[in-house]
């Protein structure tokens, strides 16, 4: 009695390693595929250029001994236009992101899945280096000071600042959602102006606050090249957190998707239901699986058809699984 109860763990213990091996393949699956890889190239030219060309107007070419007035028109402008002129570029590839803060609300939201949103944040942060060891190396090293810098007023504590960079993000997510809502019938201007003029107003109320950052990765790939690294974390989670709440305000509470909700009241009902046993089976013959039953139980093996939970998704796009890339 007692080898065959090891012998069962054992069986057990194989079928769970298996289970967690093919969930992996399931979640990364798209990603050796020809668009997804355009799509992470996509984010990563995109955020080079839009370095390249917005740290360049902070440039001050009077230098250290005759500074010129900070323009902050100029600055927020070509900010603002070049944010728009790379989501009417990369929008219809990527997505158009070209924000860590953007692709993080975007998960939350279930619009991408959590295995495109990482090569998305890994692209964009090397595209913010490269644009930036760009700039520096053409431009004068008199004229380079802090290469666009982000930095906390020297007034501010760093949690004003965080509330500073919170605020401003959440208005350009808001637009993000708001422009680019497939429900809405109302928007006919350019969804791509819409998001530059918001990065515009967001610079031009807080560049003297914080340097008016919104993307974590504008704000990585200079530190990294100039090596200044104050305050560098408010610069990721004031952004996300905006994101974060901009996005779930927009999609969940102000303009919800009927079939999403839907979703996550089944969610929430099933979790109050008492567990139906240690093991659930899954019949082939079954025409879906049902993959809330499959997430809320922790610690349960499955055996699914992979091909069959591949057609779930196809015909539910409303909710994009980890499966989808």
């Amino acid at each position: 009695c007692f080898a065959n109860s090891v012998h069962l763990l054992r069986k057990r213990g194989k079928c769970g390693r298996l289970c967690k091996c093919e969930s992996i393949m399931v979640a990364f699956k798209g990603v050796w595929t020809q668009p997804f890889w355009k799509a992470v190239s996509a984010e990563f030219l995109a955020m080079l250029i839009f370095v390249l060309l917005s740290l360049g107007s902070t440039i001050n070419w009077g230098g250290a001994e005759k500074p010129l007035p900070v323009d902050m028109v100029l600055i927020s402008l070509c900010f603002g236009l070049s944010i728009a002129t790379m989501v009417q570029c990369f929008g219809h590839i990527s997505g158009g992101h070209i924000n860590p803060a953007v692709t993080v609300a975007m998960v939350c939201a279930k619009k991408i899945s959590l295995a495109k949103s990482i090569f998305y944040i890994l692209a964009q942060c090397l595209g913010a280096i490269v644009g930036a060891g760009i700039l520096y190396l053409i431009t004068p090293p008199s004229v380079v000071g802090g290469l666009g810098v982000t930095a906390v007023h020297g007034d501010l504590s760093a949690g004003h600042g965080l509330l500073v960079e919170l605020i401003i993000t959440f208005q350009l997510v808001f637009t993000i959602f708001a422009s680019c809502d497939s429900k809405r019938s109302d928007v006919t201007g350019s969804v791509a102006l819409a998001i530059g003029f918001s990065v515009a107003i967001g610079h031009l109320f807080a560049i003297n606050y914080t340097g008016a950052s919104m993307n974590p990765a504008r704000s990585f790939g200079p530190a990294v090249i100039m090596g200044k690294w104050e305050n560098q974390w408010v610069y990721w989670v004031g952004p996300i957190i905006g994101g974060v709440l901009a996005g779930a305000l927009y999609e969940y509470v102000y303009c919800p998707d009927v079939e999403l909700k839907r979703r996550f009241k089944d969610v929430f009902s099933k979790a109050s239901q008492p567990s139906k046993g240690k093991y659930i089976e899954v019949d082939d013959n079954r025409s879906h699986v049902e993959t809330d039953d499959l997430i809320l139980k922790p610690g349960i093996v499955h055996v699914i058809d992979i091909d069959r939970g591949e057609d779930k998704k196809g015909r539910d796009a409303s909710s994009e699984v980890l499966s989808s890339v």
